[in-house]
């Protein structure tokens, strides 16, 4: 079934120095650039106000750009209307008409774009297999759960082969654990389909999980750009650092540069770092909660530190530890033998993992 849907148009999509300004003061996107390559699936990542979601309605045509050029494969789609657009969206809300069944609401696009009577049937059927909702075709929305709803709007949208396919928050409304469910099923389907992806969202973890790219916005800008290991690992500033997954953001000192290494004291601590063209002086290093490590007692390459809360999460343990440096976060696999709070310890970091920043 899922060859009667693989995509043959897939596009990609390019930003040219695109603003968005609303009356005449509020600028929603600020001449961003940017390049997403046919069959990837990219994500558009950051806070409330940052301009993800405009971004992507600057793709479906349901915003104009104020300057710049928006194109679709080679196609100048600037000022063309969303309904000249060959897009596809799937909304946080669904947007199921709630009076026509399952398989009703898939074809409805369909009986509006050329195909014939039989062919809408074979494509709203597949597209239903491809979801996991076979069978569900002469039900109504009313009748499904959040997921099922999501599920159906996926595959009103993938069966009009779009050049590329939006998603704007589409998991928010689910709980976690169907969150992760849906996720995979949509990351599996693009991959399957040879999808152009466009997704946006607020949820870090989603995005690691999803994305052959993230692109991470603050203040109508784009913050970073890269793979989810790249931005995971290797964040240009502490924004990235916080916001991609937690870290830890020490103040330490860089001792010497020696070609692209650095010498880095933190308290009583040295590392060698790539340097990240830094040079000598008060800097950040941001370290995750996973590449901290606690022993028994201090000694080689570990200070004394104090478990000042030990919180059992079920699969891991999460601690907070002071230091002569403040406060660190730590997350431990081992459940079975547990610090306990005030119990007096070593501190220290994974050889890989910390990474330098510079001073805010």
């Amino acid at each position: 079934m899922a060859d009667v849907l693989k995509n043959t148009k897939a596009s990609s999509v390019t930003f040219e120095n695109v603003t968005k300004v609303y009356g005449k003061t509020v600028t929603a996107v600020d001449n961003i650039s940017l390049t997403i390559e046919p069959g990837k699936l990219v994500t558009l990542l950051g806070p409330s106000g940052c301009g993800k979601t405009t971004t992507l309605r600057m793709i479906a045509g349901l915003e104009m750009a104020t300057r710049g050029r928006i194109l679709i494969g080679d196609t100048d789609v600037t000022t063309l209307p969303a309904t000249d657009r060959d897009v596809s969206m799937v909304f946080q809300s669904y947007a199921l008409f709630p009076h026509m069944t399952v398989l009703e609401n898939v074809s409805y696009g369909l009986k509006y774009s050329g195909f014939g009577k039989e062919e809408t049937r074979t494509r709203a059927l597949a597209g239903l297999d491809l979801v996991g909702l076979k069978g569900y075709d002469n039900r109504l929305p009313s009748e499904l759960s959040g997921g099922q709803q999501q599920r159906v709007a996926v595959a009103r949208a993938l069966v009009l082969d779009p050049q590329v396919l939006l998603f704007d928050e589409p998991l928010s409304n689910l709980d976690a654990k169907l969150r992760r469910q849906v996720r995979q099923d949509i990351r599996d389907i693009q991959q399957n389909l040879g999808l152009t992806v466009v997704y946006v969202t607020h949820d870090q973890e989603e995005a690691l999980a999803v994305s052959d790219r993230i692109i991470v916005m603050r203040n109508a800008a784009i913050a970073q750009e890269g793979s989810p290991r790249d931005l995971y690992e290797a964040p240009v500033d502490h924004f990235v650092a916080d916001f991609i997954g937690e870290a830890n953001l020490i103040p330490c000192n860089i001792d010497a540069v020696k070609g692209d290494m650095a010498s880095v004291s933190v308290g009583g601590l040295r590392h060698d770092l790539a340097a990240r063209g830094l040079k000598p002086g008060p800097a950040v290093i941001a370290v995750r909660p996973s590449r901290v490590r606690l022993t028994t007692t201090a000694g080689k390459n570990t200070i004394p530190a104090r478990i000042s809360k030990s919180t059992y999460v079920g699969n891991h343990m999460e601690y907070l530890v002071e230091a002569e440096f403040g406060k660190v976060f730590a997350i431990l696999g081992d459940v079975d033998a547990p610090f306990e709070t005030g119990q007096d310890i070593g501190l220290g970091f994974a050889d890989s993992g910390p990474v330098l920043l510079p001073t805010p």
